[in-house]
């Protein structure tokens, strides 16, 4: 298995997985050209603009005519407005398993899950044609009700740490500044949550990587 993570955090989301699969796309295709010729395959989350970039969606969908879209049914129309044709774009429903044949051999399983957010969102669940199991979790508030016990790969966010956000509402509501943290609390999940669940889930020989880390114009504020 490889993962790239080509961007992560508000200013752009897009992870490669074994160099076909690409989770989110919400950077510049000047960004995505390096990898773009490969992909079979590109998952979406939510319609945000740091998750979905609709210029370089439509200039995927221009440059690799067979290039397939999922989503949840929400993406349907967002993707459609980017131009590509319906044929192209696989609608998912929730805890359900698709499968793909893959080029070089074997089945890709895709099983997309709800995740909490100020949006419909969802993660998903992947099983690779030579049998690891990846998770991919980001723009949520909560991990509750979602198990993935013993995955090779875990992806997930973890935004900030609790300390830090309450630290950065006192200091906003001290300089009598608008704060958005409150929102960002219920929406994206904390360091601490992240680590509780990978706790319930993971096992000695998996690995994880966190995602989708804070930034402000006060510079890197999330975890890492």
């Amino acid at each position: 298995m490889t993962c790239e993570i080509i961007g992560t955090g508000s200013t752009g989301n897009a992870i490669l997985l074994n160099g076909n699969i690409l989770l989110d796309c919400g950077l510049s295709f000047k960004q995505i050209e390096p990898y773009y010729r490969k992909l079979n395959l590109v998952l979406f989350g939510h319609v945000h603009g740091d998750h979905f970039n609709k210029t370089t969606i439509r200039r995927l969908a221009q440059e690799r005519p067979l290039l397939r879209f999922g989503g949840g049914n929400w993406m349907i129309c967002p993707l459609a407005g980017c131009r590509v044709s319906i044929d192209r774009i696989d609608s998912y429903a929730m805890n359900q398993t698709y499968h793909y044949k893959m080029l070089g051999g074997g089945d890709l399983c895709v099983t997309p899950f709800p995740l909490v957010h100020d949006v419909e969102n969802c993660g998903y669940k992947i099983a690779l044609p030579n049998g690891e199991k990846v998770l991919y979790a980001v723009d949520t508030g909560s991990m509750d009700g979602v198990e993935a016990v013993g995955y090779d790969l875990y992806m997930i966010e973890a935004n900030h740490t609790e300390a830090e956000i309450q630290q950065r509402m006192q200091d906003k509501l001290e300089r009598g500044e608008f704060s958005y943290e409150s929102r960002a609390a219920a929406t994206h999940l904390s360091k601490e949550k992240a680590d509780a669940w990978l706790l319930e889930n993971a096992r000695e020989n998996s690995k994880f990587v966190y995602l989708h880390k804070h930034h402000d114009r006060e510079g890197t504020r999330g975890a890492q």
